[in-house]
C-alpha cells in the first residue's frame, strides 16, 4: 500500500505537506471523527481527498455549491483520480458515468449537495455502496451562528449515524460558538479530534480606507493591478453593474454578478472567471463559496462586509496559490447604518441580534485599528501574533490621540439619558445643540449638555464609531438602536483605564507606489510565455487555466528554469499525471526547443531517485554492450527491464540474476551492482 507522502508527490505533485496537513491526513486515514479549522488556501480539500485514495472504497463529500463541486471533480480527474458528482447541474450522461463507476467500485470520491440528503433513496443508495467515510466542506454552514447557514446541512448528522462511518468536517471560518454548534450537530456533542491550524494568510496584504470618492478609490486600486484577476464586492446589485461599467470604461476586462441575474448569465460569468486571466468580477456576496480559482491576485470591498467572519471568508479567495495578494476594504457611515439596519430588521431573536452587533463591532474594530491589522484579525479568532510588517498600518501607522476624556463624556451622556438614544442625539447633547428633541426631553438641563464643544460633530461621529469598534457600546435592537454600554466600557468610565483613538480624518491614503511583481524583470517574459502556453492548452481541453498549472507553479518554473523532466518533476504542483501530459510542452517553452523524447518507462521515473539510477545503469550497459573487451556479440536490456532494476534495486548477484537472466547478469551484473550500491 502506498504511503501518504508518495501519493502526495505522485498524484498531487507536492514534495511536502503544508503546515498541519500531515496530522489531519493521518487522523482521517485512521478513521477518526475530525474537525479541522484551516485558513483558506491552507489545503483543506487535500486533507480528505488523499485519505480517500489511501483507504479505498467511496468517500462522500458534502459541499455547498454545484460550481465548487464541479471544479473540484474536474481538478481531481486531471490528476488521474476517479471522482464524480451527483448534482442538479449534471447531464444525463454525466450521471450515468457516475453510477457506472460506483457500481464497478472504481469511484473514490463522490461529491453531492446537502439538499440531496432530503431524498430518502439517497441514504439507501449510500448504504448499499458501502461508503467508507464522509467529508463535509464549509462545515460552518451547519451553524445558525455562522454567516452562511444552510438548513440542509442539519441532515448530515443523521447521515453519519445511518451509515455509521467516520466524518471529517472542514472550514476556514468558525469562532468558538460556531465550533460548538458544529460539534453538537455533526458529532452529537461527542468531541472529535480537533485541529485549529491557524487563520493567518501571510501572503495577503490587508488594508482599509475611509470612503472618500469610493468609485475613484476602487478604480485607482484596480489600475495599479491591471491585468491581474480580482474581485470587487459590493453591497447592492445596482452598484455591481455600475462599477463593472466604470472598470470597463477605464480599460479593464470586467463583468458583474449578482443573485438577480439569469442563472445562465451567472454561469457564463463563473466560467469566464475560471478560464480567463485578468478578468475582474464585480459581485455581491452571491459570488461566494463557489470561487475556487487559486490565482486571484486581489479582492476589494466597495462596501463594508456584514461581519468579520464574512470579511475573512471573502478576502480569503485571494492568493489561494500562496503567491502575494492584496486587499482593500472601504467603509463609511452609510455602510454601518445599512449593516445595523439589516441586523435589526431581521427575524432573529434579540440575543442573536446582540451577538451579530458584536460581530459587526469586531469588524469596525479592525477597520479602526491603531496597530497591525493582522494582529487584530487573528486576535478575534483567538490567536496571538507579532506585528506582520506587511499591512497598511504597519507600513504607515495612524495618527492617534488620547480619547479617554471624550469617551468618558460620551458614556456619561448615554447613562444620563437612560441608554435610550442613538449616537446622533447624544452628539447633540455633547455639542450643546438645542434641537427640538433635546428640548422636548429636557436634556439641555443635563450636566453633560455642551461638555463636548471642544470637538466638532464630525469628530464626535468618529469617536462613537470607534467606541463601537472597541465594543464599548452596542445598539440595542429592542430599543430601536439605542446605544448601551458593554462591560468593557466600565473601567474607562470609572477612570481605571485609558483609550487611544485615531484622528478621524479623510486624508486620502497615499497610493502605494508599486505592486510587488510576481517574478523579477528577468523572469517576467518567460512567465508570460508559460501563461500563454497554459492558456492555449486550457482552451484546447476546455478547462480553466489553473487546472493545467496554477500561477505559483508557473512562477517556480520561470525562476528555476528546469531543463528536463526530472527537474520539472521537482517543481511544486507537477505530479506524475501532469508531467506525462504537459511536461514536454512546458519544457519546450523554457528551453526554446523540443526536448528529447524519453521512453515511457523512463518518463515514469522522472523526479524520482530511480530516474538517476536508471540513467547510470543505461550508461554502464552502453559501455559493456560488446563486453569489457569491446569485441563480443552485442547484448542489452530493454528499457522496461532497466526501469525495473532501478526501482527494485536488487542487492545481490542472485537477486539481480532473477531479473536479468544468467547471460545478461554475467555481462552487466558487476557494473550494475556497483551502480545500485552507490545509489
Amino acid at each position: 500500500m502506498q504511503s501518504a507522502e508518495s501519493l502526495l508527490s505522485s498524484v498531487f505533485g507536492f514534495d511536502a505537506f503544508r503546515p498541519g496537513q500531515a496530522d489531519i491526513v493521518e487522523a482521517v486515514r485512521r478513521g477518526e471523527n475530525v474537525l479541522a479549522i484551516m485558513p483558506t488556501g491552507g489545503g483543506k480539500s487535500l486533507c480528505y481527498q488523499l485519505p480517500a485514495l489511501l483507504r479505498g472504497g467511496v468517500t462522500i463529500v458534502i459541499s455547498p455549491l454545484i460550481a465548487l463541486m464541479r471544479d473540484q471533480v474536474r481538478a481531481l480527474q486531471e490528476l488521474g483520480v476517479a471522482a464524480g458528482a451527483l448534482t442538479s447541474g449534471n447531464t444525463q450522461e454525466e450521471t450515468d458515468e457516475v453510477f457506472e463507476a460506483l457500481e464497478t467500485g472504481s469511484l473514490r470520491l463522490l461529491y453531492m449537495a446537502p439538499e440531496r440528503l432530503a431524498n430518502a433513496g439517497t441514504v439507501a443508495m449510500l448504504r448499499r455502496l458501502g461508503v467508507q467515510a464522509i467529508a463535509v466542506d464549509e462545515a460552518h454552514c451547519v451553524s445558525q451562528w455562522g454567516h452562511d447557514f444552510r438548513p440542509d446541512y442539519l441532515r448530515i448528522g443523521e447521515l453519519r449515524r445511518a451509515l455509521d462511518v467516520p466524518l471529517s468536517a472542514f472550514t476556514a471560518t468558525a469562532d468558538a460558538e460556531t465550533r460548538e454548534e458544529i460539534v453538537a450537530r455533526l458529532f452529537d456533542g461527542q468531541a472529535p479530534a480537533s485541529f485549529l491550524r491557524g487563520f493567518d494568510r501571510p501572503n495577503i496584504h490587508l488594508a482599509f480606507a475611509a470612503k472618500d470618492g469610493p468609485r475613484r478609490q476602487i478604480l485607482d486600486f484596480a489600475a495599479a493591478r491591471k491585468g491581474q484577476s480580482g474581485i470587487v464586492y459590493c453591497g447592492t446589485r445596482a452598484k455591481t453593474e455600475a462599477l463593472a461599467t466604470g472598470l470597463r470604461e477605464a480599460g479593464h476586462t470586467a463583468c458583474h454578478y449578482h443573485g438577480g441575474m439569469d442563472p445562465e448569465d451567472r454561469r457564463i460569468v463563473e466560467t469566464r472567471f475560471q478560464a480567463e486571466d485578468g478578468l475582474i468580477v464585480v459581485a455581491t456576496v452571491a459570488f461566494g463559496m463557489g470561487v475556487d480559482k487559486p490565482d486571484i491576485r486581489w479582492v476589494a470591498h466597495a462596501d463594508l462586509p456584514k461581519s468579520i467572519e464574512a470579511y475573512y471568508q471573502e478576502i480569503g479567495r485571494a492568493g489561494r496559490d500562496g503567491a502575494p495578494a492584496e486587499t482593500l476594504t472601504l467603509f463609511g457611515a452609510d455602510d454601518i447604518r445599512l449593516r445595523r439596519s439589516q441586523i435589526d430588521e431581521g427575524l432573529a431573536p434579540p440575543e442573536r441580534k446582540q451577538a451579530d452587533h458584536g460581530r459587526l463591532n469586531a469588524l469596525l474594530g479592525l477597520a479602526e485599528a491603531l496597530h497591525c491589522r493582522r494582529q487584530v484579525l487573528l486576535g478575534y479568532f483567538g490567536e496571538d501574533s507579532v506585528p506582520c510588517g506587511a499591512c497598511d498600518l504597519c507600513e504607515q501607522p495612524p495618527e492617534t490621540f488620547d480619547g479617554t476624556e471624550a469617551v468618558r463624556k460620551a458614556l456619561s451622556a448615554a447613562l444620563r439619558t437612560g441608554e435610550s438614544f442613538g449616537a446622533g442625539h447624544l452628539i447633540d447633547i455633547l455639542t450643546g445643540t438645542p434641537t427640538d428633541k433635546v428640548r422636548a426631553r429636557g436634556h439641555e438641563d443635563l450636566p453633560t449638555f455642551g461638555v463636548g464643544r471642544d470637538l466638532d460633530r464630525r469628530t464626535w461621529t468618529g469617536v462613537f464609531r470607534q467606541m463601537m469598534g472597541h465594543d464599548l457600546v452596542r445598539p440595542d435592537p429592542t430599543r430601536h438602536g439605542a446605544l448601551v454600554m458593554t462591560s468593557a466600557a466600565r473601567p474607562i468610565l470609572r477612570g481605571e483605564d485609558t483609550i487611544l483613538l485615531r484622528r478621524d480624518t479623510l486624508k486620502r491614503a497615499a497610493q502605494r507606489p508599486s505592486v510587488k511583481a510576481l517574478v523579477s524583470d528577468e523572469d517576467a517574459p518567460l512567465l508570460s510565455a508559460l501563461k500563454a502556453k497554459r492558456r492555449a492548452l486550457a482552451e484546447s481541453a476546455g478547462l480553466p487555466a489553473y487546472m493545467i498549472f496554477n500561477d505559483r507553479t508557473l512562477i517556480e518554473m520561470a525562476e528555476t528554469r528546469p531543463t528536463d523532466l526530472d527537474a520539472l518533476a521537482s517543481v511544486n504542483g507537477v505530479g506524475a499525471k501532469k508531467l506525462e501530459k504537459y511536461g514536454a510542452a512546458f519544457l519546450e517553452v523554457i528551453s526554446g526547443e523540443v526536448p528529447d523524447t524519453a521512453h515511457p518507462a523512463r518518463r515514469r521515473l522522472a523526479g524520482q531517485t530511480a530516474g538517476s539510477v536508471f540513467d547510470r545503469l543505461q550508461a554502464a550497459q552502453s559501455q559493456l554492450s560488446r563486453g569489457a573487451c569491446g569485441t563480443m556479440k552485442p547484448l542489452s536490456c530493454s528499457t522496461s527491464l532497466l526501469s525495473k532494476v532501478a526501482e527494485l534495486r536488487p542487492d545481490t548477484p542472485d537477486r539481480l540474476s532473477k531479473l536479468l537472466g544468467e547471460r545478461r547478469c554475467e555481462r552487466f551484473g558487476t557494473a550494475f551492482l556497483e551502480v545500485l550500491r552507490d545509489a
